[in-house]
């Protein structure tokens, strides 16, 4: 029996679940050493339970063992590639999870196992600003060297990794599906362009549908490739919240971004500030939670004069035109106007989106000041 066609055997045996699957193949050594292991020395690996003994001990099922051969063939092709718990490209910080995958399915190229991430999430039915703040945040983030893991979903999944492909950075997406299988449909080309500057994982099979109970369950991965999850824009009910409170079992820090407060799309992040979130504005609020966990070199790339470079690619041409009349000293809305060649709407509107990003901020008397950026 070759490696592979081991490791797909155990996986489909029924009952045994993917942390004793870990489990054993730690205790063994390996996938055909648990496969061969006698009923004795299957009970002396603590916390087995005797139903899990019988069903290792059964011969796979003919079905069982031709699915697993066309997905043999189906790796042949080089398309896809798994990595699985024991190799050393497995994600290191995964591999810590109470019940991480066995196996990761990938398209594209993993980042080294000890690369720094960090997740983005949110609303598939994100509003266009809260999708433009995620792209600038996410965009921000990859250009200090981070990379952004989401899920490949509409909404604010989508927005994060497209910020990461315009700092020309790496992303990961976690899927609901076979990595060969697109979800939603009009994504293909972003998955395309996601395998070409990082990865699209998944722990399900080739082949596999984008079922609802899957998306649940994909959740843990995307909290546990990443130092933090940050909720962008959800709402009471958002999966996104999921993934926060995988991240806080995980141990992982959890970051909300604020918003209205009636809006209904934030009540979800705000709920995760008051119990304890960190208030994200801009990105420093996020690297600044996690500088302790970085290593030199990256926190020479947080401190140094890329991060504002990062920051200002992110404005439109009339956004840096308003931001470059405004410093410490308060400036009003007229003398904005007096410089800048947009009509009041517009610069009022360029205003809000600048204050958003927490570039600047409104004093007194409709008169504004820069405070970053």
């Amino acid at each position: 029996m070759e490696l592979l066609e081991a490791w797909l055997i155990l996986r489909s045996v029924k009952g045994v679940s993917d942390g004793t699957i870990c489990t054993l193949v730690r205790h063994f050594g390996g996938p055909k050493e648990v496969l061969s292991a006698s009923a004795s020395e299957l009970r002396h690996v603590a916390g087995l339970r005797p139903s899990v003994v019988t069903a290792l001990r059964k011969e796979p099922e003919p079905s069982v063992v031709a699915h697993v051969r066309k997905e043999m063939r189906l790796l042949e092709k080089g398309e896809s590639g798994i990595v699985t718990i024991l190799d050393a490209a497995y994600p290191r910080r995964l591999a810590m999870i109470p019940d991480p995958p066995p196996l990761l399915y990938v398209r594209g190229t993993l980042p080294a196992s000890d690369n720094y991430a960090v997740a983005i999430v949110g609303s598939r039915k994100a509003s266009p600003a809260g999708a433009l703040m995620t792209q600038e945040l996410s965009q921000q983030l990859a250009g200090m060297g981070l990379t952004i893991v989401s899920g490949l979903a509409r909404g604010i999944d989508a927005a994060a990794h497209r910020g990461a492909l315009a700092a020309k950075a790496t992303t990961i997406a976690v899927v609901g599906c076979g990595v060969d299988r697109t979800y939603p449909p009009e994504h293909r080309q972003l998955q395309r362009d996601i395998e070409g500057h990082g990865a699209v994982v998944s722990e399900l099979p080739l082949g596999a549908p984008p079922l609802p109970h899957h998306f649940p369950r994909r959740n843990r991965i995307i909290s546990g490739l990443s130092l933090g999850v940050i909720v962008s824009e959800a709402d009471q009910k958002s999966g996104a919240l999921l993934t926060a409170r995988f991240a806080l079992e995980q141990n992982r820090e959890v970051f909300a971004v604020p918003g209205a407060v009636k809006y209904g799309k934030h009540r979800g992040a705000h709920g995760l500030i008051k119990q304890g979130a960190k208030l994200v504005e801009d990105a420093r609020d996020v690297v600044e939670e996690l500088l302790p966990q970085f290593d030199g070199l990256l926190v020479d790339r947080v401190k140094n004069a890329r991060f504002q470079e990062t920051i200002s690619q992110s404005f439109t041409p009339k956004e840096r035109r308003v931001l470059s009349l405004l410093h410490e000293d308060p400036v009003s809305i007229d003398e904005v106007l007096m410089e800048a060649p947009f009509d009041r709407a517009e610069v009022m509107s360029l205003l809000l989106s600048l204050e958003l990003r927490g570039c600047i901020r409104q004093v007194p008397g409709s008169r504004y000041v820069r405070t970053s950026c």
